[in-house]
């Protein structure tokens, strides 16, 4: 079974006495994940060292940073870099986030080389991809994930494209109040895995997890991850409620 997901990603939120006491609260609920199952932590870059000590003994909890730079090292003041993640032990890197595309302009070729160094560096890419509102109302969606998927990732190896994680965001319902169905969710994951069937062949890309990032909260997670190509979420707000989370992780399948 592919591995099932539910990533939190906290955004420019919290404290960093509020994150440690969150994580606290999530760890006392004492959750029993599967072997097929994980919980994932997205924190601001100075929390990473914080989130890692706390989740150090909890099984299958994880730390991931929310973005890194696409250039190995240099004078890039206030960037981070994939090594810089990797020295630190950190698994995992969301890429290509809606927020980062939108408002720090992040191209597809941009994110293909951060993905590319992530890969170097033995870190997972959680790597975002979505449509916004009026390509969504034009219809024409289908075609616009799957461009970001072409000029992203396909000039990865098979085994490369195994170690990275999906996450469709409808970004026309992220904080928007409007909720995508189950259904839609379940069409754009089916069309995200045709894509990659259709270069990769159907067993790699049945291997891919692709969670879903689109206002997932502890009220809908249990009917959205149960739909066939939905393998958990990369969640926002919700993430930063800890009994609203603690329903979401529990409700992997």
């Amino acid at each position: 079974m592919r591995k099932q997901i539910a990533a939190a990603n906290w955004k420019m939120n919290l404290t960093v006495s509020q994150g440690a006491a969150l994580l606290d609260d999530i760890l006392k609920a004492g959750l029993s994940l599967s072997d097929h199952q994980q919980a994932i932590f997205a924190v601001p870059f100075p929390y990473l060292s914080m989130a890692q000590s706390k989740l150090a003994h909890s099984g299958r909890f994880a730390v991931a940073a929310q973005n890194c730079s696409n250039k190995k090292s240099g004078a890039f003041t206030g960037e981070v870099s994939a090594e810089m993640l990797h020295s630190m032990e950190i698994g995992y890197c969301v890429i290509g986030h809606s927020e980062r595309r939108e408002y720090f302009a992040e191209s597809n070729q941009v994110l293909a080389e951060k993905l590319d160094l992530c890969l170097e560096n033995q870190i997972t890419p959680i790597f975002c991809c979505g449509e916004p509102l009026q390509i969504r109302e034009a219809g024409i969606q289908n075609s616009y994930v799957e461009t970001q998927l072409r000029e992203s990732l396909f000039h990865l190896s098979q085994d490369q494209l195994e170690k990275i994680v999906i996450a469709y965001e409808p970004i026309w319902a992220i904080g928007t109040g409007r909720t995508a169905s189950t259904q839609q969710a379940q069409e754009m994951h089916a069309h995200l895995r045709a894509v990659l069937a259709g270069h990769y062949g159907d067993l790699v890309a049945g291997r891919i997890s692709i969670l879903y990032g689109g206002s997932v909260k502890a009220s809908n997670a249990a009917e959205l991850f149960q739909s066939p190509d939905v393998d958990g979420g990369l969640v926002g707000g919700a993430s930063l409620n800890a009994p609203e989370f603690i329903r979401i992780i529990a409700s992997l399948k």
